[in-house]
């Protein structure tokens, strides 16, 4: 028959518990890590940007010299110099470039998904005639014709596996009816200001 107090001491308290005032080491170690993949974050961006990144000019001159470095040991000598340089960067500094950073994500994804609702509307112009009435309504400046011809040709380069050369100007012609619509505001205050 097995014991019932073995394994069990019967005492149980955190009086032997020490508490730390400071991070523990592994705590250290995950906070370096985090500011060496920023640091990794910026060095993969292009130079005029992280140029504009508000940094100290050590920190800025550190992950520049990164960039040029193709060496695979001499990069990762240099990374681990500019995450020990970006340990030296105050709270808010750190938090400046993670928030520039951000936009930069923010701005490129906005950008992506407004390409791909350009391709969704080619996709449905291939796809249904009607869609070409309703964008030549929403657009009456575009040349019916010229559209039509390009539709025909695209849907014709598909069925044949052509390069897809009337494809993408029917790409461009949409992408450029997008552009327009994003700076209305200058157009009209040069309106306003010939008006004055």
């Amino acid at each position: 028959m097995p014991n019932p107090n073995r394994g069990s001491c019967g005492f149980q308290s955190t009086e032997f518990e020490q508490e730390y005032e400071r991070p523990s080491k592994s705590e250290l170690k995950r906070q370096m890590t985090a500011l060496q993949k920023l640091g990794a974050e910026l060095i993969a961006e292009p130079r005029d940007r992280v140029k504009r990144v508000p940094m100290p000019e050590d920190v800025r001159d550190a992950i520049l010299e990164c960039q040029l470095i193709k060496d695979h040991e001499g990069r990762r000598r240099q990374l681990q110099y500019v995450g020990k340089k970006m340990r030296s960067l105050e709270e808010h500094e750190l938090a400046a470039i993670q928030k520039m950073l951000d936009s930069w994500k923010g701005a490129s994804k906005s950008e992506t998904a407004a390409l791909h609702a350009i391709e969704r509307k080619r996709d449905k112009l291939l796809a249904d005639d009607k869609a070409l009435t309703v964008l030549l309504e929403q657009n009456p400046q575009l040349e019916a014709q010229h559209l039509r011809t390009l539709i025909r040709n695209a849907r014709k380069e598909q069925a044949e596996n052509k390069p897809p050369k009337a494809y993408r100007e029917l790409f461009q012609i949409l992408k450029s009816l997008q552009a327009p619509a994003a700076q209305p505001t200058d157009d009209e205050d040069d309106v306003e200001e010939d008006q004055s």
